[in-house]
């Protein structure tokens, strides 16, 4: 079993935590987060970091303890250095375009599609490159899953949205007969 969730979570330069009862505020350069926190779990600052312990030793509060953890850690990475996801738009007249805090995106529907942006995230369009980016890497996560699933790549022509680190594995299509 892996013992990563007793290790503390090292606080950056510049970043300032905040603890109360059950919730945990993040603040940095990036911008600020902050997340609930279960009943299973205590989470305490000391010199070396946070620290998130079990209050007793359940499966589930064992579960939580290295899950909390693993959340706090981005917390800190996402206000320092932010999280970004990229996508990739591919096919005859697709393009998307940033409107505001919204993305427009035309692919090849009868009207375009619009995604709506979250607080402190900013997306940016080159050619055909899509970039989401935002101190909350839940929030990158989901809006970018909802700017691929607008138009999820198609495994004959390899027209769709697509991450940017992501392999279409293409098909070949139909053959031609062969005259016999």
């Amino acid at each position: 079993m892996g013992r990563l969730g007793r290790l503390p979570v090292e606080i950056p330069q510049g970043v300032e935590v905040k603890l109360d009862r059950d919730l945990i505020e993040v603040k940095g350069p990036k911008g600020s987060l902050s997340r609930r926190l279960t009943r299973n779990v205590e989470v305490k600052q000391t010199d070396d970091g946070i620290l998130v312990t079990n209050k007793n030793e359940t499966k589930p509060s064992k579960m939580m303890q290295g899950t909390l953890r693993s959340h706090i850690r981005n917390m800190m990475h996402g206000v320092t250095e932010g999280w970004r996801r990229q996508l990739e738009v591919n096919g005859p007249g697709y393009r998307a375009e940033v409107k505001g805090k919204d993305i427009s995106l035309t692919l090849g529907y009868s009207h375009p599609v619009v995604i709506e942006g979250r607080e402190n995230m900013s997306f940016n369009v080159e050619k055909n490159i899509i970039t989401v980016e935002s101190p909350d890497k839940e929030d990158v996560g989901h809006v970018a899953a909802l700017i691929r699933g607008a138009r999820k790549p198609n495994v004959y022509t390899g027209s769709g949205v697509k991450y940017i680190d992501e392999v279409i594995r293409r098909k070949a299509g139909k053959q031609a007969g062969s005259g016999e």
